[in-house]
């Protein structure tokens, strides 16, 4: 948890983006509750509400809160602990206690936000509130607020705070960088002919348990890197192969690192596999030589994808022409997803909040073109944007062969060359940039072996 000044003027600056936005009323925030796995007592694994976190930073269950924007009152509603919990439990600071810790001045218990909200509803006043992702919280405004919808609104405030990262964020974000890093170093000398993928996974999220939160999403970690998001880790490690390994630290802090290097199982590239590691390389480096402020992410997005078809056709695997190639669509053959992601407090990252408003600007349109339409942040850098670059090249049997078959590769197309890539797999390398006012740099310090040298000679220490 920051210090209670940051919450206090996060919360200050919403208020004012609603009333400059025309907006009255409430704004209703529902933090997360514990979620029962197997029976009542034995909980998933605990995690907050993203935006509770980012207003309010109480990392407990069961909380809520109400900002008036017309008076500026603020509650927070939770419920001092009993007998019974304090056994289980021990002693915990009261409710007033944590109101004080994140600046909030009135304090109730839990159940009377309901008659806030009530009020409320009573007085014809608006209440905003945004998109609920747990059940709890769907079902809980759906009894305070039956057939209401989530605020635009208080959406698009959210969105335009939390989208540029401030200081103490980025230094955050550093440190969840840093932790990756440790994380991916540790995969990476963990690889060994004949071993267990689940082995490399364990001894990584180790990392991510020991100095962090966890990890900040499933791992990916597959020789089967054609299927993107692989989740399965029974496979042996086998010579010759690629090994895809995408993953991240959610900080104790809760912000999120995120990043995929995929390297030869054998220690060493094979020809092939040298060719095409090399145009992915060449994409990731051209990506972040083009972050600046003012460029749009799409942009950066279409220049990768033409560096890509111009590399592919000098293999012969596509020909014609680029410009006509990146229209019709074929990058999207070989990377159906986008260059990259928003990053925070999560990996992808208010992409709750919707999509579209997150990741594109009100004149942005979203294509409907494969790889192209998966772009979630297409947006115009700005100073304090923390994005994801990751470009990668798979070769998709499945979806080579529906090409193939619909026509949907024109006469770009070199199919027949192609089928000696079917078990070739797939190659994504990704890094997490922050866009600064002179271009961006790389978060973290220092960063993952990621040319093909300093791989193999990574591996071979």
């Amino acid at each position: 948890m920051f210090a209670k000044e940051v919450y206090v003027r996060r919360r200050e600056t919403l208020l004012a983006k609603m009333r400059e936005a025309g907006q009255s009323g409430l704004i209703l925030f529902i933090g997360n509750t514990e979620a029962p796995a197997q029976y009542k007592d034995n909980y998933y694994k605990w995690r907050q509400e993203s935006c509770w976190l980012y207003y309010f930073g109480l990392d407990e269950p069961l909380m809520a809160a109400t900002l008036d924007i017309d008076s500026g009152a603020e509650t927070l509603y939770a419920d001092d602990v009993d007998i019974d919990d304090i056994i289980w439990m021990g002693p915990q600071p009261s409710v007033r206690s944590k109101a004080d810790s994140t600046g909030v001045e009135h304090s109730a218990p839990y159940g009377a936000v309901g008659n806030a909200v009530a009020l409320a509803c009573k007085s014809g006043r608006a209440v905003h509130f945004l998109p609920p992702t747990r059940y709890f919280n769907t079902m809980k405004l759906a009894a305070l607020l039956p057939g209401a919808a989530p605020s635009e609104a208080l959406i698009k405030a959210v969105v335009s705070m939390r989208l540029i990262k401030e200081d103490i964020e980025i230094e955050a974000l550093d440190h969840a960088c840093d932790l990756g890093i440790e994380m991916h170093s540790v995969a990476r000398d963990a690889i060994r002919l004949g071993i267990v993928e689940q082995e490399i996974v364990g001894k990584m999220e180790g990392v991510a348990l020991a100095k962090g939160w966890g990890a900040a999403f499933p791992t990916i970690l597959t020789q089967h890197g054609e299927t993107l998001h692989n989740h399965g880790h029974a496979a042996i490690i086998e010579p010759g192969k690629l090994l895809v390994v995408d993953a991240g630290v959610e900080s104790n802090e809760h912000y999120a690192s995120d990043f995929t290097r995929t390297y030869p199982t054998s220690g060493k590239f094979t020809t092939k596999q040298r060719e095409i590691y090399q145009i992915v390389y060449e994409c990731n480096e051209l990506a972040y030589s083009l972050c600046k402020p003012g460029i749009t992410y799409r942009e950066v997005h279409l220049a990768t994808a033409r560096k890509m078809l111009e590399s592919l056709s000098a293999l012969g695997l596509v020909h014609g022409d680029l410009e006509e190639m990146l229209a019709a669509g074929i990058a999207g053959l070989f990377q159906p997803h986008g260059l990259g992601h928003n990053m925070g407090l999560d990996v992808h990252d208010m992409e709750d909040l919707g999509e579209n408003l997150v990741g594109y600007d009100p004149d942005q349109t979203r294509a409907t073109q494969l790889g192209l339409r998966s772009l979630r942040m297409a947006r115009r850098l700005c100073p304090g944007h923390v994005i994801t670059d990751e470009p990668g090249i798979y070769f998709i049997p499945a979806l080579i062969e529906k090409f193939k078959k619909e026509g949907l590769g024109g006469n770009f197309v070199n199919y027949a060359k192609l089928e000696g890539y079917y078990d070739f797999g797939g190659i994504r390398l990704e890094d997490d940039i922050l866009i600064t006012p002179e271009g961006a740099r790389r978060l973290g310090h220092g960063r993952l072996p990621i040319s093909p040298e300093d791989v193999e000679a990574a591996m071979a220490r």
